[in-house]
């Protein structure tokens, strides 16, 4: 497996563990990290849905994957006792909104208490260490209106799975006020993603499946909020700024530079802030159907508008976006059909195809992390 030269090379043969990397973005953020070079370890439950794109890539015996649960406090410190990670990306969690409404608890145990378990395993390990907390863009309160999200606003959430966003960015924050100040061989931050969307995410509830589940049946696409608005992304973009702060939070911990601190949004273009509709109509474009409207009073509540400002990445980590709406639906829609067709190619070389042209895209914008 070729590896690239990204992120100042921060990652290769470093230990860097993943906590969720069986999880859709968890495995695209794996494979990357094994492209890179780094010595990755993987510590998550078994994948959450069948077919699953962890199960489906051939690892080349480059990941050690251990499976376990961030609830389990003993067997997390131990893991990271052993391990001694030099970087660590915390993705371990319950990722939907409308599981929440039925798994209150374990969405704030997992999602919070995980967190807390994490952080002081990384504390009683001592670093150097860079941590990346991956919260969500649904930690905000909603404000009712269109204004962008940004870093400062109040945090909050009608639902549990969002509430308990806000909850472990307030936890995470805690540690970093109370352990990991300036000067500390620890370095944590947290990260906010928009909705992201790839191949190989086969989740429930997540619009971008449904629409590959319905398409591939013959059947209409469900579409239970058409005018929602939200910020979407391909999983790269997120990924490429998890990395990139990572690699800063790591120069800070090891070199004692300057750290970033606190919450970063990573998120689309304001022009990449649209309605269901509109990406359920761009898929739509690449792959023929149809889609009809399936709301119903019953529906759990969920902000109808979600945009994130990313001004902050940009002027503090020289972060941008590379791929703009038409050409993140593009390359989704276009992995599900090389995977699903009648010669389906294998998920590893279509996610190491997506790798190759959006790094080439990064560097042809001249994107810091990507020279």
């Amino acid at each position: 497996m070729p590896q690239l030269h990204l992120f100042s090379d921060v990652y290769r043969g470093r230990r860097v563990l993943v906590t969720g990397h069986t999880g859709f973005k968890g495995a695209w953020l794996a494979r990357w990290l094994v492209k890179l070079g780094a010595q990755v370890t993987g510590y998550a439950l078994p994948p959450p849905t069948d077919p699953s794109l962890f199960a489906t890539i051939d690892w080349e015996d480059r990941l050690d994957h251990r499976l376990g649960d961030v609830r389990e406090a003993t067997a997390l410190q131990t893991l990271v006792a052993r391990l001694q990670p030099e970087v660590v990306f915390h993705l371990a969690a319950q990722p939907l909104v409308r599981r929440s409404y039925t798994e209150p608890v374990e969405t704030f145990a997992t999602n919070v208490l995980g967190t807390v378990h994490l952080l002081e395993a990384v504390r009683r390990q001592g670093g150097p260490c860079a941590v990346v907390v991956v919260t969500s863009d649904k930690c905000y309160e909603a404000i009712g209106s269109s204004e962008e999200h940004r870093e400062d606003d109040p945090l909050g959430g009608h639902d549990p799975y969002s509430a308990s966003k806000a909850c472990t960015e307030i936890a995470a924050s805690a540690y970093a006020r109370s352990f990991f100040h300036p000067g500390a061989r620890v370095a944590l931050a947290t990260a906010r993603a928009g909705n992201v969307i790839g191949g190989g995410d086969w989740a429930e509830d997540r619009i971008m499946p449904d629409c590959i589940r319905a398409l591939q049946a013959g059947r209409p696409i469900p579409v239970r909020r058409p005018a929602a608005v939200r910020p979407w992304q391909h999983v790269l973009e997120p990924l490429s700024g998890y990395l990139w702060l990572g690699t800063h939070l790591w120069l800070a911990a090891a070199e004692g530079k300057a750290r970033p601190a606190g919450a970063f949004n990573f998120g689309p273009a304001a022009a990449g802030h649209r309605e269901v509709r509109a990406l359920v109509t761009e898929v739509l474009r690449h792959w023929p159907g149809r889609w009809e409207t399936a709301s119903s009073a019953a529906d759990p509540h969920e902000n109808e508008c979600l945009r994130l400002s990313i001004d902050r990445a940009g002027r503090e980590l020289g972060w941008k976006p590379v791929w703009d709406f038409a050409q993140a639906v593009e390359r989704t829609v276009a992995w599900y059909r090389a995977r699903l067709g009648e010669s389906p190619l294998p998920a590893g070389s279509l996610v190491d195809g997506d790798l190759e042209a959006y790094v080439q895209a990064a560097r042809n914008r001249g994107l810091p992390w990507a020279c």
